[in-house]
């Protein structure tokens, strides 16, 4: 099953699967950033085969965007988790360790994601991620996301720090300190709210970088990669054999 699967409402999950002669791999859906107007190409497609370097079989989803509005892009996340739980023989996956990565406006709805109320995913990895619609909020993803004129009571309910909960996954974030788009504040935030509620989580804020670097090869903070492949190794995520670089 390596075809692009219609979500339907014109939502677009792609695979790329990762062979595992031992048995079912993990999996991670991959969320690209580009503040509900767009899509970042360079956030999906070389992301998933970075994952499949790991051993992990990666779903990149196009979801909707600007016009669309919220609850949209979120349905969209649920109904890719759920096609992935469902249909995890067929795709070769195991039901129980299916995760979440995003980047920017990625990351925002990643973590709608892992801090929904029924299914969640069973990790999450939220980079640069928009989390706070209320402090220091990127207006642009506000705005396509909510409208011109957001209800206030929108804007806290889909703030990550308030939606974080017990049963909110264990949740790897990274950010640099130069990024002038999106605060590093926001994944402090998110990191705040994890820790009282004993979430297990890592945080890493790199000194420099620009906002928006995907996999970050060729930068300081690309480090990140190396970061996250122990995180998801501790999570049981990736085979024995994967090396620490991926």
């Amino acid at each position: 099953m390596n075809h692009a699967v219609q979500l339907g409402d014109g939502a677009v999950l792609h695979p790329f699967p990762a062979s595992n002669r031992a048995g079912r791999t993990a999996a991670m859906l991959v969320l690209p950033g580009g503040g509900y107007a767009h899509l970042a190409e360079h956030e999906g497609a070389p992301v998933a085969q970075w994952l499949n370097r790991l051993g992990v079989s990666a779903f990149v989803l196009r979801y909707r965007v600007a016009p669309h509005r919220h609850p949209a892009p979120l349905q969209d996340a649920r109904n890719a988790l759920r096609h992935l739980r469902e249909n995890a023989g067929p795709l070769g996956i195991d039901p129980g360790r299916i995760g979440v990565l995003g980047f920017s406006a990625g990351g925002h709805l990643a973590g709608l994601l892992a801090t929904d109320r029924d299914d969640r995913p069973d990790t999450a990895v939220l980079c640069y991620p928009v989390a706070s619609l209320l402090e220091l909020p990127h207006q642009g993803s506000v705005t396509n996301l909510l409208g011109p004129d957001p209800d206030p009571a929108a804007l806290r309910d889909l703030s990550l720090e308030n939606r974080v909960t017990a049963a909110t996954p264990p949740t790897f974030l990274w950010h640099t300190a130069e990024d002038t788009s999106v605060s590093p504040i926001h994944s402090t935030l998110v990191a705040q709210a994890l820790a009282r509620h004993r979430i297990p989580f890592t945080l890493h804020i790199y000194e420099t970088g620009r906002h928006g670097l995907g996999l970050a090869e060729d930068h300081p903070a690309g480090e990140w990669t190396t970061a996250c492949t122990a995180f998801l190794r501790a999570r049981g995520f990736l085979p024995e054999t994967t090396s620490p670089s991926g």
